[in-house]
């Protein structure tokens, strides 16, 4: 009976450590899957900063022969504004790529200390200021357009429900992330012991 169990203790360590690296090769494949959706949402990105740029320079040239007419200004607000929100959608997509490489690969160096992302919370909170922003921007744009009408009166109080909606679950965010437990600080040395 001693050797049966001696045998069979040898044989829970090889089927752990079998189990460990098959968890670690999911673990890895996990890493391998965010990695891939930080780089989509990075080329994201990139595509639309590329596209306002071609956008302004295409709207730009276009405009150049009838700077001074009212309609050519108004065409440049309305393109300026929605260029405007195609460059706050691609910077959300970059903060998106930034903050999953940052939670679930590796921390990226080398960019601005607003960037720095911590928790899932902390890149939600970042969002939804672009959101909200981003969803202003649209309104204006849609607005700039408008022709008459009370359709605009609907888009408009839609968007306010999103943006009061959007509003209160970061403000009930920012409650949660106060209440979080610290560990508590170390105490002091005594100054008084010689």
């Amino acid at each position: 009976m001693k050797g049966r169990s001696a045998a069979g203790k040898r044989a829970a360590p090889v089927l752990s450590a079998t189990r460990r690296r098959t968890l670690g090769g999911a673990f890895g494949f996990t890493r391998l899957i965010v990695e891939l959706g930080v780089l989509s949402a990075f080329a994201f990105s990139l595509a639309l900063f590329v596209a306002a740029i071609a956008q302004a320079y295409v709207t730009i040239r276009a405009a150049l022969g009838r700077l001074g007419d009212a309609e050519t200004t108004k065409t440049l607000i309305i393109a300026a504004v929605e260029q405007a929100d195609t460059l706050l959608i691609g910077v959300a997509l970059l903060i998106i790529s930034f903050g999953l490489q940052s939670l679930f690969v590796s921390r990226i160096q080398n960019v601005p200390a607003w960037l720095h992302i911590e928790s899932f919370d902390d890149l939600k909170q970042k969002l939804i200021g672009i959101v909200v922003v981003a969803l202003a921007v649209n309104f204006f744009s849609v607005a700039l357009e408008w022709k008459g009408g009370g359709d605009i009166l609907v888009y408009g109080a839609a968007l306010a429900a999103v943006i009061l909606a959007v509003g209160t679950y970061s403000v009930i965010l920012s409650r949660q992330g106060g209440h979080r437990v610290h560990p508590p600080a170390e105490a002091a040395p005594d100054r008084a012991q010689p």
